[in-house]
C-alpha cells in the first residue's frame, strides 16, 4: 500500500526536521562557547590578547570552504562566523576583568 503525505503532513515533517536541527545548533553553539570561555580565561591568565586576527582570517577561509563543500552560501557562513567571533572576543575581553 502506497501512502502519500498531504501537503500539511509534509509541511509538519519539514518543520519537525527544522526544529531538530535548531536543537542541534543551539547545543553545539553552547558547547562551542563553553570551550571559548575556557580559552578566554587562559588568555587572561597568560596575558594573551583577546583576539587573534590571523587565526580569525584562517577560520573564515576554512568556514567559507566548508560552506562551499556543503552547498551553503559562503557569504552567509562568513557573516555567521564573524558574529560568533565578535561574541567570543567580547567574552574574552570580559574575562580580562
Amino acid at each position: 500500500m502506497n501512502v502519500t503525505m498531504s501537503g500539511q503532513e509534509q509541511l509538519e515533517a519539514y518543520r519537525k526536521s527544522i526544529d531538530n536541527f535548531d536543537t542541534v545548533l543551539i547545543h553545539t553553539l553552547a558547547e562551542r562557547f563553553r570551550v571559548t570561555k575556557a580559552v578566554g580565561h587562559l588568555k587572561a591568565e597568560n596575558d594573551f590578547p583577546p583576539s587573534d586576527p590571523d587565526r580569525e582570517a584562517r577560520q573564515i577561509e576554512r568556514l567559507r570552504s566548508l560552506a562551499k563543500d556543503a552547498d551553503l552560501d559562503p557569504d552567509f557562513a562568513e557573516k555567521f562566523l564573524e558574529f560568533v567571533i565578535r561574541e567570543v572576543i567580547q567574552h574574552h575581553e570580559q574575562a580580562r576583568g
